[in-house]
């Protein structure tokens, strides 16, 4: 399906797209490729079981940013919650000698996370921004106030 296509539910047609980003506890380095790539494919099946679509999905070593479509029946925090424990407990399990040195407790994610639609931006501007994230880190500049 085309990402710019509206889905329909019932008598409603929607369109609606957030932006989530998960920090690893203590913003610890821990992500490789192999566990970003992992994750890419847990977080695409937790949200098929939720009727929701993975987007796009980037990361480095201490978050992820992901893309999503939802469906206007869901609870968003609820959803966010579900995503943290059920990625977290998988990554645990299947990485659990790579954390075992980060972690001495089960934690992985912040307990804090970033969720924002994307209606104002097209998709493109957040898929370019999403896939920029795996590049070297620059400084960012706050804007000055107008």
């Amino acid at each position: 399906m085309d990402h710019q296509e509206n889905k329909s539910l019932s008598h409603a047609v929607y369109s609606l797209r957030l932006h989530i980003v998960f920090v690893t506890k203590y913003r610890r380095k821990t992500l490789t490729p192999e566990m970003l790539d992992y994750l890419r494919g847990a977080f695409a099946e937790i949200l098929d079981g939720w009727r929701c679509t993975l987007l796009e999905f980037g990361g480095e070593a201490d978050h992820v940013h992901l893309l999503v479509e939802i469906h206007p029946a869901l609870n968003i925090s609820t959803l966010i919650n579900n995503l943290k424990t059920a990625s977290s407990r998988r990554v645990r399990n299947r990485f659990a000698d790579h954390l075992k040195p980060f972690y001495w407790k089960p934690y992985f994610w912040h307990r804090a996370y970033y969720v924002g639609s994307v209606g104002g931006a097209t998709l493109e501007t957040v898929r370019r921004y999403v896939e920029s994230q795996g590049t070297l880190e620059k400084p960012r500049k706050a804007k000055q106030p107008a």
